[in-house]
């Protein structure tokens, strides 16, 4: 009886340390910015645009171009609605870019995997964005990115690779010319986004990125502010033109109001709404 427990003991333990090995050698994979495969860019746009949907400018609102909004790590929710019809209303054709459900990442909570690194990472997500940015279904015009949490981290890796020419992992090549890209971008929003160890922005000639404002969460209990501070910073010392503000009492997630079960954040509409007149007047002076 005891030769069998600690045979099962034994087999437990070394399924426990090849799970933690593959889960590393993953996290490695996605730190070296390589993907399983690579597609064409057509290929990429007809998996995700059944799924992307478009917020138009309302009826007399002249048009000022489009705009491209990436959701947290557990998908889109209700903060996107809020921040597509804010960017509508000053005349950008929003597109939500939904990264998740042309995935499967919707079911069976699999998006946690996306929020714990091991799917989907930021550089390779940044393959999506830069899909809708080039998109038709975006008018002649400027262009806005708007990406929260995990879709901060992707467009923080879109601008790094736009900016060194590199491709995006997961895509054969841009779908169009990453300094076009760059040249039509009017602004950057990133709300609190991930800054760790996986995010690397920090590489490069920033000085022909387009403006950026980076909002984070002073009490952020998923991400580390500071280590956002810290990037910021270096980024500036590449080039970049990028303004922080941080938000006294937010935590993660605070402009969104359907969050997860058991999940500790919580929305808060005075800080949404406070964030909205920050993202106003960066938009006026970007535009």
């Amino acid at each position: 009886m005891r030769q069998r427990v600690k045979r099962a003991l034994l087999i437990a333990a070394a399924l426990a340390v090849l799970v933690l090995a593959g889960l590393g050698a993953n996290t490695a994979r996605h730190w070296a910015g390589l993907a399983g495969s690579s597609e064409a860019a057509a290929r990429r746009r007809a998996e995700l645009a059944p799924f992307w949907r478009i917020v138009a400018p309302p009826r007399g609102t002249a048009e000022a171009g489009g705009a491209v909004l990436l959701s947290g790590c557990d998908g889109v929710h209700d903060n996107m609605d809020f921040w597509a019809e804010r960017l509508a209303a000053r005349g950008y054709r929003a597109l939500i870019l939904d990264s998740h459900r042309p995935r499967g990442l919707d079911r069976f909570e699999a998006w946690r995997l996306v929020c714990a690194g091991q799917v989907l990472p930021g550089a390779e997500r940044s393959g999506d964005l830069a899909v809708a940015l080039a998109d038709p279904a975006l008018p002649a015009g400027g262009r806005i990115v708007l990406g929260a949490s995990h879709g901060g981290w992707a467009a923080m890796e879109f601008l790094r690779l736009a900016l060194t020419r590199q491709v995006p992992p997961g895509l054969d090549r841009w779908p169009a010319s990453p300094a076009d890209l760059l040249r039509r971008l009017d602004g950057v929003i990133l709300l609190y986004p991930y800054c760790g160890l996986l995010n690397g922005a920090d590489e490069g000639d920033w000085t022909a990125a387009p403006p950026i404002l980076m909002v984070l969460a002073a009490e952020d209990q998923i991400i580390s502010t500071p280590a956002c501070e810290d990037l910021a910073e270096r980024l500036r010392e590449r080039g970049a033109r990028l303004r922080i503000e941080v938000l006294p009492g937010a935590d993660h997630g605070f402009d969104q109001q359907d969050h997860a079960a058991l999940s500790p954040l919580d929305f808060d509409a005075a800080l949404r709404d406070r964030t909205a007149r920050e993202v106003d007047a960066f938009l006026s002076g970007a535009e």
